[in-house]
């Protein structure tokens, strides 16, 4: 079983504390990023992106580096 949050080493809780939020406002930008482009837009068709979005934390990183076409590209 796992721990508690109380038995968690202070620099786990604080770490979670920190990385928790980011990968949160990951998720919602590219979420919203994503819902905003058009397919043109998007390397790849958009309703496979919206699982790959939820897949933390790698998920959020990947389409806003890799999944977003440039404008003029």
């Amino acid at each position: 079983m796992g721990k508690t949050w109380s038995e968690l080493p202070r620099w786990q809780r604080r770490a979670t504390a920190v990385l928790a939020p980011v990968e949160v406002v990951l998720t919602v930008v590219a979420a919203i990023d994503l819902a905003r482009r058009t397919e043109q837009q998007v390397r790849g068709p958009k309703a496979v992106w919206w699982p790959v979005l939820f897949v933390q934390p790698v998920g959020p990183v990947a389409y806003l580096g890799w999944g977003r076409r440039r404008p003029g590209k």
